[in-house]
C-alpha cells in the first residue's frame, strides 16, 4: 500500500499526516524530536492491511508548519486530538517514539476518552534536567550542515537503516542536504521536560499499554522499574543489541511487537 498525503490545521499551525488508509482500527503514529513522519514507513506500511495508519509530521518538523510560536507540550497534545477529530480517527492507538511517545502518553492522560491503547517506544515520564535544551542544542550544532550528498548524511547518522532513516529527513536544496526544521525550535520543544518530570501523567494513564526499550536505548532501568511499579498492568519489553532509534534499527521486530498488542486489545 502507499500513502495519501493529509493536511491538519489547528489555530493556523499546518500539520502534515502520511494516511496509509487500511480497514481496522485507526493508529496514529509520532515520531521523536527532530524526526519526520516518514521514518514509520517501514512499520506503516506492513501495519496498513489491517489498520488505518496515520503518521503525522509535528509541528515544526518536517513537512509542518516550521516555526511555531507554541512548542508548549500542551500544543502538541492538542495536535494529535485535532488529528484525530479532522481525520475521523476514532479512538485511535498512539504510537509513539522518544519524544512523540511523550506526547502520546500526555494526551492519553489528558484525554482518556480519545485513547484506545499506547505504545510507548523509548520514552517515560522522564527526569529533570536543566542542562537538556543546552546539551540538544550542542548535538544539533554538531551536525556538518549543509551535507554534501545523502550518502554523507546517512554515514554521519550511522549507516544503515538507522543513518538511512534519518538522511530521509532532509531536503535537497542547490547547495547540499538540509534538515527540515529550526534548531531553536527543537530546543524549545524540550523546554518542560528540561524542568520537571511527568510522573502524575503516567499515573493518570488508563488505556493499556505496551512499553517498548532499546537496551542501550535512553530510559534509565530505575526509571522503567518504577514505570511498572506504579502501572503493574504495563506490558514492557527490552530489544537487545537495539538503541533509541530502535524503530529504525529493527522495524520489522517492533511491527511484529505492535501487531501482537493490538491483537491483544481487540
Amino acid at each position: 500500500m502507499t500513502w495519501s498525503e493529509r493536511v491538519v490545521v489547528r489555530d493556523g499551525v499546518r500539520l502534515v499526516c502520511r494516511d496509509w488508509g487500511g480497514p481496522g482500527r485507526p493508529v496514529i503514529l509520532l515520531h521523536g524530536l527532530a524526526g519526520h513522519a516518514g521514518e514509520w514507513d517501514t512499520v506503516a506500511r506492513p501495519l496498513s492491511p489491517g489498520f488505518r495508519i496515520v503518521a503525522v509530521d509535528q509541528r515544526g518538523h518536517g513537512a509542518a508548519e516550521r516555526r511555531p510560536r507554541d512548542v508548549s507540550r500542551a500544543a502538541y497534545v492538542s495536535d494529535v486530538i485535532a488529528v484525530a477529530d479532522q481525520l475521523e480517527l476514532r479512538r485511535p492507538v498512539l504510537v509513539g517514539q522518544s519524544l512523540g511517545a511523550h506526547t502520546a502518553m500526555l494526551t492519553a492522560a489528558a484525554h482518556p476518552e480519545y485513547v484506545r491503547a499506547l505504545v510507548l517506544v523509548e520514552a517515560g515520564p522522564g527526569m529533570a534536567d536543566p542542562n537538556t535544551p543546552e546539551k540538544i542544542g550542542s548535538w544539533l550544532d554538531t551536525w556538518p550542515t549543509p551535507f554534501p550528498s545523502r550518502g554523507a548524511a546517512v554515514r554521519f547518522f550511522g549507516g544503515g537503516p538507522l543513518g538511512e532513516g534519518w538522511a530521509s529527513g532532509l531536503e535537497e536544496r542547490a547547495d547540499g542536504w538540509w534538515p527540515r526544521f529550526d534548531r531553536d525550535v527543537m530546543v524549545g520543544s524540550l523546554t518542560e521536560n528540561a524542568r520537571r518530570p511527568f510522573w502524575d501523567e503516567w499515573g493518570a494513564v488508563a488505556c493499556p499499554t505496551l512499553l517498548v526499550l532499546g537496551q542501550s536505548g535512553f530510559v534509565p532501568p530505575q526509571e522503567a522499574d518504577e514505570m511498572l511499579r506504579r502501572r503493574p498492568a504495563t506490558s514492557a519489553v527490552s530489544f537487545p543489541g537495539t538503541g533509541h532509534d530502535l524503530h529504525l534499527e529493527r522495524p520489522g521486530v517492533l511491527h511484529a511487537l505492535i501487531s501482537g498488542f493490538l491483537d491483544t486489545i481487540g
